[in-house]
């Protein structure tokens, strides 16, 4: 009876993570794009995509390396950028810490934003869920993003090998992430982090190394930790 309860999760994760193939889709074909014209070949670009298996450290990683940035300044700033990966495996823990050690070790490769948030949602409205059974959900609302990100890497990637380099699509990438920002912009604290964050960058445009984006990173989330913590202040 459980296996079956277990089953009807994954499903349910399943169905309530599908919408996102519609971000998973266009974003991983930019990224195999964006791969190629930086200079990867196919093979090297879905490995990106399946090792990291994380949209915006990817792109940041990729920007530096269009810039020469030494490797270790690279995995830094991808890591500043994955941080809130962190956080949410901290919340998942109260509901996830129980399963098996090798299912802890695919859910902490698969936590990204779609998985968590489908994820947190189910759990904390369904608290009386077993283990087994959110593990089952969490695997499902990943299942149509995974394979499809992976896919469409691919298809970039070869339509990007196609591309003449007269095309010059450098461009593209500031605007991907533009694109990547605007939705996360619900909070003021979002808002204040994100501006501090520019100011800084600007203001540390001439740090060696692209470290200027490590900085303006941790300008903008100091910022935005305390500007929540005002706006928690006013509330009470």
């Amino acid at each position: 009876m459980a296996d079956t309860t277990s089953k009807s999760y994954f499903w349910k994760g399943f169905r309530d993570g599908s919408p996102f193939i519609f971000v998973a889709i266009p974003f991983g074909t930019l990224f195999g794009v964006f791969a190629t014209e930086a200079g990867l070949d196919i093979v090297q670009t879905i490995a990106f995509s399946a090792t990291v298996f994380a949209g915006a450290a990817q792109f940041t990683a990729l920007q530096l390396l269009q810039d020469n940035t030494p490797t270790a300044i690279v995995l830094a700033s991808a890591l500043a950028v994955n941080l809130r990966v962190a956080m949410y495996s901290a919340s998942l823990t109260p509901f996830l810490g129980a399963a098996p050690m090798w299912q802890r070790a695919f859910a902490a490769y698969l936590t990204v934003d779609q998985s968590y948030a489908c994820s947190i949602m189910q759990f904390e409205k369904e608290p009386k869920m077993t283990v087994p059974q959110r593990m089952a959900y969490f695997f499902g609302s990943v299942t149509p993003i995974t394979p499809l990100w992976i896919l469409a890497t691919y298809l970039g990637a070869v339509l990007g090998a196609q591309i003449p380099e007269s095309w010059a699509l450098d461009f593209a990438l500031p605007i991907t992430f533009l694109a990547m920002i605007g939705p996360m912009m619900r909070t003021m604290a979002h808002v204040v982090a994100a501006l501090v964050a520019i100011i800084v960058a600007l203001l540390t445009v001439a740090v060696p190394f692209n470290l200027g984006l490590l900085i303006a990173g941790a300008a903008g989330m100091i910022a935005g930790a305390q500007a929540e913590l005002m706006m928690e202040r006013r509330k009470t």
